[in-house]
């Protein structure tokens, strides 16, 4: 198909002519009959028909294959396939691994030559050996360089799998995370313990990956359900498996001597977040025998009972401070849907504008290898279970910037008995397919992604997608007279862009990248809040946002890795600070007296990791910047990338409580620099949730007075906000990553989506003009693809396709719950025990 494409012409009307034999009235009748045909003109145009041609070359206009009035044909617009990109190597080191090899890295640990008396996760219990994931292990960067130096295939580094068994059958059950490779699985493929990447020699089984047996089994049941069964319909107005669900309240350890949570109580309604309940269970499920599992504590209206039986029998003598009966008006759960209410505004009924590449689109894609390239940028993708979307060798104008950029999910939210740290369950994990049109423009380009669990292996076709955008507004811009000083350029971004689903809240993370070396990170979250149960008591620890609906209060701080390489792998962290001072010159002696206040910049290098645990400065009146003193630009300055703070560049608020005494020491700083270690791959990891007092990966530890100047750094930036709960409540942070003098010149400049302006030669002439031949393309465009949403494929240990799940089983899937007696999905852990009250009471336990 062309790729250039004509502009629409003015239809030309020619006026009909009649006579009148009326003479009188010739002129009223002329006038009359032109009022009529142009009113009939005027009505053809309201009904005018576009429709492409089965040739794909003309459109047709009400029937017709021309239209009247203009020279050439209107040609369809190009399909929105990419172009293919050229990667700067023939693999992807960071690759997920694929069905195929999951499966055979799973029936290799399940022969017998392998020996570990593993039970297969579909059927396993506690009690079990059992594999619990399988992803890709990066490899060492070094390796990673070097190939790309060479592109030698002999250089390209081994691929690697991570396993984690849970150990449930040894006579000290414990987790163990193993590195299988190389791969593909040959008799030279190894099985060694991954132990390098953690700070504790052990992981505690009572740490172990969520489970929904925790809360499944039918000792679970009968200990904690049934004797409350008349409690719950009287009290709570519905029955478990039925009206009312309940959810965990985690960490669910300390030091992993013990497995406890509390248990709350939601009606079973669309937006189940936004309805508590006021009970609490207090259950312990430590250790493998399911015979020990038991109920500690019931908390009812700030109540507190040791046992079931002396619950109950306050439940029956009368004793029991009931709650106070529900309303006609409470009884009206639709408000917690996403159904549309109110009016509808004006002009509403009509769709909005959307975005349309009209000359196709300008970015490439390789989908084998998941790499992207657009305007002088290039990148590859990788995704995994914890994290989900992360990128790697981004590269701008042939340069790499960054080698690394992961988001390690954070304490999000915090209350005074939850702490999550979303690892745990999996950021990728809880990936779903993108809504076209809505999640993304419709003319974005998806990308697939895979991921292992106990139980299956998931695919979804759209995990990521892909656009280019017009920002609105021009990236650069001056008015001015002089020649060749007026103009603007566009400002054009590309998108990367994926969206989990963790239970309530749906936190959107998206890479922009700009013409001039910019690169914008976000987060953006909406969904459903963390709420607790309303009372008058509750008003310092959050909103009343419905009856008996508390939006509690909380933080969120979420941790990115930024490996960045500027001018290369040697780098240092320079300290820029703002302050004012007092100055004299001989020719201040004027009117305004001979002292002047102004700005001083002060740079400083920090050379110590252990000064490089960093808050912004008040009013950010200064900032932090990773350069490379050896590379200079064309000014002797040192090329550098300074860290911007966008929207809420918060770090958390309460330190020292024990839900977060160790384990997420990341989340005090604003942003830290550390030498970069394959050791230390993340800031966290996912069994520091159960592991607060002892965390396999300290952060602080991560700190131990080493040098950092020129030397290969990581930075890690967080963002987030405290979380006055509020309605509505979507909320966004970012963060910038932008040149500081790395190029010689603004290089927005070299984009010839661009015009300058000259001043007219004379007095009411216009401004000339040149856009450098790069002039508004127009085409018709190709229509919408009518709107389909299919739910993922999920595929079976095995790697065959599994039956279309039922609705149950995708809420079960999402949520990570096991449906048995008591219906308790797992991500409803955020409203528990969120009262002043009750939290006291939790930590005396």
């Amino acid at each position: 198909m062309p790729r250039r494409y004509e502009q629409l012409k003015t239809a030309s009307l020619d006026e009909p002519k009649h006579e009148s034999t009326r003479a009188p009235n010739r002129i009223t009748s002329l006038r009359l009959g032109l009022s009529f045909i142009l009113i009939l003109v005027l009505a053809s145009l309201t009904v005018i028909q576009i429709r492409p041609s089965t040739s794909g070359s003309k459109i047709i206009f009400g029937g017709s294959e021309t239209l009247a009035g203009y020279d050439e044909d209107i040609k369809i617009c190009a399909s929105n396939i990419p172009p293919p990109a050229r990667p700067p190597a023939p693999i992807n080191p960071w690759a997920s691994l694929t069905i195929d090899e999951m499966v055979v890295i799973q029936n290799w640990l399940l022969s017998t030559q392998m020996n570990l008396n593993l039970t297969r996760g579909d059927t396993a219990r506690p009690s079990d050996n059992s594999i619990y994931m399988i992803q890709t292990y990066y490899p060492p960067k070094a390796d990673v360089l070097e190939y790309f130096l060479s592109l030698d295939p002999r250089d390209a580094p081994a691929r690697f799998a991570r396993v984690t068994i849970h150990h449930g059958g040894a006579v000290e059950p414990v987790i163990r995370d193993y590195l299988i490779g190389p791969l593909p699985v040959t008799p030279a493929t190894e099985m060694t313990h991954l132990a390098n990447i953690y700070h504790t020699e052990t992981l505690p089984y009572n740490a172990r990956g969520y489970d929904a047996l925790d809360w499944n089994l039918p000792e679970i049941h009968t200990k904690i359900a049934a004797p409350l069964m008349d409690a719950y319909k009287e009290l709570l107005g519905g029955l478990p498996n039925g009206t009312i669900v309940a959810g965990g309240a985690g960490p669910f350890g300390f030091d992993g001597s013990f497995r406890r949570f509390w248990l709350n109580w939601q009606r079973d309604t669309p937006g189940f977040w936004l309805h508590p309940l006021n009970l609490w269970q207090y259950v312990d499920v430590s250790g493998t025998d399911t015979s020990k599992w038991d109920q500690l504590k019931i908390v009812y209206n700030h109540q507190v009972f040791d046992t079931a039986d002396s619950f109950m029998d306050a439940f029956h003598n009368g004793t029991l401070k009931r709650v106070p009966p529900v309303t006609k008006q409470e009884e009206d759960l639709s408000w917690s849907t996403r159904e549309r209410i109110g009016a509808l505004r004006d002009l509403d009924n009509l769709p909005g504008p959307r975005s349309v590449s009209f000359a196709g689109l300008r970015f490439r894609v390789d989908y084998d290898l998941q790499y992207v390239s657009w305007m002088g940028w290039g990148l590859y993708l990788g995704f995994d279970r914890d994290m989900g979307l992360n990128l790697w060798d981004i590269r701008f104008r042939g340069e790499r910037i960054i080698y690394e950029v992961i988001i390690h999910p954070g304490n999000d939210p915090y209350k005074s008995s939850t702490a999550l740290l979303d690892s745990y369950f999996g950021m990728g994990q809880s990936v779903r397919d993108l809504l076209p049109g809505y999640d993304c423009p419709d003319e974005a380009i998806y990308l697939p992604a895979t991921t292992f669990s106990a139980t299956g292996i998931m695919s979804r076709k759209r995990a990521i997608c892909i656009f280019e955008q017009d920002s609105g507004r021009p990236i650069s811009r001056h008015l001015g007279f002089e020649r060749s000083e007026f103009g603007a350029v566009k400002g054009y971004q590309l998108v990367i862009r994926s969206v989990a689903t963790v239970g309530k809240p749906s936190p959107k993370f998206e890479y922009t990248f700009h013409v001039d070396g910019t690169i914008e990170v976000r987060v953006s979250a909406s969904g459903y809040l963390l709420s607790g149960f309303w009372d008058d008591e509750q008003g310092a620890y959050g909103s009343k946002i419905w009856n008996t609906t508390l939006g509690s209060l909380h933080d969120h701080v979420i941790n990115f890795k930024v490996d960045l390489d500027v001018g290369g792998t040697q780098n240092s962290l320079l300290k820029t600070s703002l302050s004012q001072e007092v100055t004299t010159q001989p020719w201040f002696d004027d009117d305004w007296g001979e002292e002047v206040i102004q700005q001083k910049i002060t740079r400083e290098y920090i050379d110590n990791e252990d000064e490089a645990l960093l808050r912004f400065p008040a009013n950010f009146q200064g900032g932090y910047t990773i350069v490379n003193t050896d590379e200079t630009n064309k000014w002797g300055i040192p090329r550098g990338y300074a860290i911007h703070p966008g929207y809420s560049p918060v770090h958390n608020t309460v330190v020292g409580s024990k839900r977060l005494l160790k384990n997420a020491n990341w989340a005090r700083y604003n942003l830290a620099v550390s030498r970069r270690k394959d050791t230390e791959p993340s800031s966290s990891s996912m069994w520091n949730f159960n592991l607060p007092g002892a965390p396999p990966v300290d952060f602080h530890n991560f700190f131990d007075g080493e040098n950092i100047t020129q030397q290969d750094l990581v930075t890690w930036i967080n963002v987030g906000m405290h979380h006055l709960v509020s309605l509505p409540s979507s909320i966004s942070r970012i963060f910038f990553l932008t040149p500081f003098n790395y190029f010689d010149y603004d290089v927005s400049i070299e984009s010839a989506n661009a015009i300058l302006l000259q001043p007219p030669k004379k007095p009411g002439d216009p401004f000339s003009y040149d856009d450098y031949n790069v002039r508004p393309a127009h085409c018709v465009p190709q229509p919408p693809a009518a709107f389909e949403y299919y739910p993922e494929q999920v595929y079976d240990l095995d790697g065959k396709p599994a039956p279309p799940s039922t609705v149950e089983e995708m809420r079960k899937a999402s949520e990570l719950y096991l449906p048995y007696l008591v219906y308790v999905p797992f991500r409803r852990l955020c409203s528990s025990v969120g009262t002043r009250e009750t939290a006291s009471l939790s930590r005396n336990l």
